[in-house]
């Protein structure tokens, strides 16, 4: 990934300190990158920016679009300092609960906001900025924006069951129901243009002081999303444009039946005939966002675990074959493998891992699965990590250090553990010998979970794979971040040849 040595912190936007509900691109994401340019850390990893709903439980992984933001991130406190909104307007608010997004309150209380920065902008005289906005980024934001404003009008139809000529997007009858509709079309532009705003600026502030930020591209979109309705034809749809097969994984040691995502796989033939415009689009589009992307669910584009649309469970799949070689000789022309980052995570065969040697994309390494078997059989365990890839000592997806030690990991997991330190660890140290391991380790790049920095426990945790309910919900309250804590962190940073100077 880079020419030196690096590391950086795992926190999403949505879990900074705010008084508005859910962490945004405000000043609280200014601080966090001061806190981390005085760690001496060097990354920002983010969880995906695409805006999701409430029939995905707030899942960023579950997005409405490959391409917008989510605007429950802009910030209502720089709105004020642009004279979009009022004192009144931003102090007029619900009583959040604090340490917990509670994503109902938040959504109401910003979408009574953004409409009121949307009507005071309709009075500005310049928006020359706007209107390059709109005019550098058509290829997606008309059909967005075309999209939300419908998805609004004819709530709570999924766009499958709309008019069958707005469903097909006829030509005729979407130029009808736009002109009446003309009013939300240009508010969901707005509110996209006050998106990217304010997350550039903030991603301006990060690079000055030397801190790439590392975005997540979920391998699918949610069925219920701008680009199956905008572009069906890459997705396996049946004439009624209604999923014939979804993704997910197969059955493992974890869970017996897999897990079932629901999300509709694409259709790789379809997509090669066209050059894989749109996934090429898609990468392009996140590469002017991001320093690095890592591309969830890697193993998909070499095979994925294909299910019939309706199953119960998804142990009735099977394996197909992605567009693999193919896909990424086009793909490597436009983006250099240094700037990707391959999650390999779960059930990666040969082939996979071979793919990602040859085409010399770092993979990850994580450190809560380094000690679940012997060190000669386990490629997490840090004897056996590798210069080209990230060591995490765990991700979004897996409790924190703390957590896990306390709640999860058996008494075979802590022998091996304890063998490898050298001494028992206590639970409340137990976060800092694994911060000590990703530092220390071979891998180019170490990223630590903001939850382990703070060695926090399992009510920390951020997702549960395979649950929908309560997750994506974990704040970082007002001043638990500490100096004394960058400081240290940096004092590591340091001796590791890994600080940003």
């Amino acid at each position: 990934m880079n020419s030196k040595r690096a590391s950086g912190i795992l926190v999403h936007i949505t879990s900074l300190p705010s008084k508005y509900g859910v962490g945004d691109l405000g000043p609280a994401a200014y601080r966090f990158a001061d806190f981390l340019a005085r760690a001496k850390q060097s990354c920002w990893q983010l969880l995906p920016l695409t805006p999701s709903s409430a029939r995905a439980y707030y899942s960023p992984y579950n997005g409405l679009s490959a391409f917008a933001g989510n605007t429950i991130l802009i910030s209502p406190q720089m709105l004020y300092q642009q004279g979009l909104l009022t004192k009144k307007e931003i102090q007029d608010k619900p009583t959040f609960p604090p340490g917990r997004v509670n994503y109902r309150l938040a959504v109401s209380y910003k979408t009574r906001l953004l409409n009121a920065a949307f009507e005071r902008f309709g009075a500005m005289p310049d928006k020359s900025d706007y209107e390059q906005f709109c005019s550098e980024n058509k290829g997606w934001l008309e059909d967005f924006a075309v999209f939300t404003a419908l998805s609004r009008h004819f709530q709570p139809r999924l766009w499958c069951d709309w008019p069958t000529k707005l469903r097909d997007r006829d030509k005729q009858a979407l130029k009808s129901i736009t002109a009446r509709l003309q009013r939300a079309v240009e508010c969901e532009k707005f509110l996209q243009f006050l998106f990217f705003k304010q997350y550039f600026s903030l991603r301006r502030y990060c690079n000055k002081r030397g801190i790439r930020i590392i975005g997540d591209i979920p391998i699918y979109v949610s069925y219920d999303s701008a680009d199956l309705w905008s572009h069906p034809e890459v997705f396996k749809l049946t004439r009624a444009k209604k999923p014939r097969f979804v993704g997910g994984v197969p059955p493992d040691n974890f869970n017996r039946t897999g897990q079932l995502w629901n999300n509709p796989v694409y259709d790789w033939k379809a997509l090669k005939t066209q050059g894989y415009r749109w996934w090429l689009q898609r990468i392009k589009h996140n590469l002017t966002l991001f320093d690095i992307v890592r591309i969830d669910h890697f193993r998909g584009l070499i095979a994925y675990w294909q299910i019939p649309a309706g199953s119960k469970t998804a142990a009735v799949g099977r394996w197909v074959e992605g567009p693999g070689e193919d896909f990424f000789h086009k793909l490597l022309k436009h983006c250099p493998s240094r700037r990707i980052i391959a999650e390999d995570l779960g059930y990666i065969t040969d082939d996979v891992r071979a793919f990602i040697k040859k085409f010399e994309l770092a993979g990850m390494r994580l450190l809560q699965f380094g000690f679940d078997s012997e060190p000669v059989s386990n490629l997490h365990h840090p004897c056996n990590h590798v210069g080209n890839s990230v060591v995490y000592t765990g991700t979004h997806d897996n409790n924190t250090i703390r957590g896990w030690f306390e709640k999860e990991s058996s008494p075979e997991q802590k022998k091996r553990l304890f063998d490898y330190l050298g001494q028992k660890v206590s639970a409340g140290r137990i976060h800092q010998e694994f911060i000590r391991l990703a530092m220390s380790s071979v891998a180019e790049t170490a990223i630590i979970p903001l939850q382990d920095v703070l060695g926090l426990g399992e009510q920390a945790r951020m997702n549960r794979p395979g649950t929908v309910r309560g997750n994506w919900q974990w704040q970082l309250r007002s001043g638990q971040l500490r100096t004394s804590t960058a400081d240290n962190l940096a004092e590591l940073t340091k001796v590791y040849g890994r600080a940003n100077s």
